[in-house]
């Protein structure tokens, strides 16, 4: 299979110093990442920046931007089988950059921002038999969330996680995740993310391979 995958957070400029951004660290992408090639697949990997190590094997695309990730995403997912859209794209970005730091002359500081274009669902909308897995972070209402960005989004498979104070979600850490297919079938697990990845690439193989039935 011929495996897209984005990971990592962008970076949205204020100035030349600062950016809207957020905590994702890359490493669920890269490992799933990992894993495809192990399993002899073909891997593009669309990282924003992180302080990771692509793996050896994968074409590597780094980007910045959500804008740059859209243009990448644009680029190779015709080519592809699959989409596994694993990276955290800022859902906003400044109207206009500022060419120079901005000083601190004013007590407070107004941002106009616009939304980002939403990558995954624009990519899902012109898929041809691809297989397309999307990924959300949730801080309530999970399942019925997860229900409805799987059905808005056109999607085959999407990963869900909840963010609490107790464990965060980022990182090399074990995790609960929901997985709902198409079909409406619902899964829990609870593993650390090289296992996830391994769960994810099976999924996607045979939805793949069998046509995009949901036999797993």
């Amino acid at each position: 299979m011929r495996i897209l995958i984005t990971a990592g957070p962008t970076r949205e400029y204020i100035d030349p110093v600062r950016f809207i951004s957020n905590s994702s660290t890359g490493f669920f992408g890269y490992q799933i990442a990992s894993e495809a090639v192990r399993r002899g697949h073909k891997v593009t990997l669309i990282s924003g920046p992180t302080c990771l190590i692509p793996p050896k094997g994968a074409k590597f695309i780094p980007v910045v931007s959500a804008l740059g990730m859209k243009r990448a995403v644009d680029k190779y997912f015709p080519g592809s089988d699959c989409l596994i859209m694993s990276a955290a794209v800022a859902d906003y970005r400044p109207v206009t950059a500022s060419s120079r730091k901005i000083k601190k002359e004013k007590a407070a500081l107004v941002l106009k921002l616009v939304r980002n274009p939403d990558i995954l669902s624009l990519a899902a909308g012109k898929k041809k038999r691809q297989v397309v897995i999307g990924f959300a972070l949730e801080t309530g209402g999970l399942k019925n969330n997860a229900k409805e960005k799987l059905k808005k989004k056109n999607l085959d498979y999407i990963i869900a996680a909840s963010l609490n104070n107790k464990k965060s979600p980022f990182g090399d850490r074990e995790i609960s995740v929901l997985i709902m297919s198409r079909t409406g079938k619902t899964e829990t697990f609870l593993s650390d993310k090289k296992g996830l990845s391994r769960i994810i690439l099976d999924k996607a193989e045979v939805s793949k391979y069998h046509c995009g039935s949901d036999i797993i």
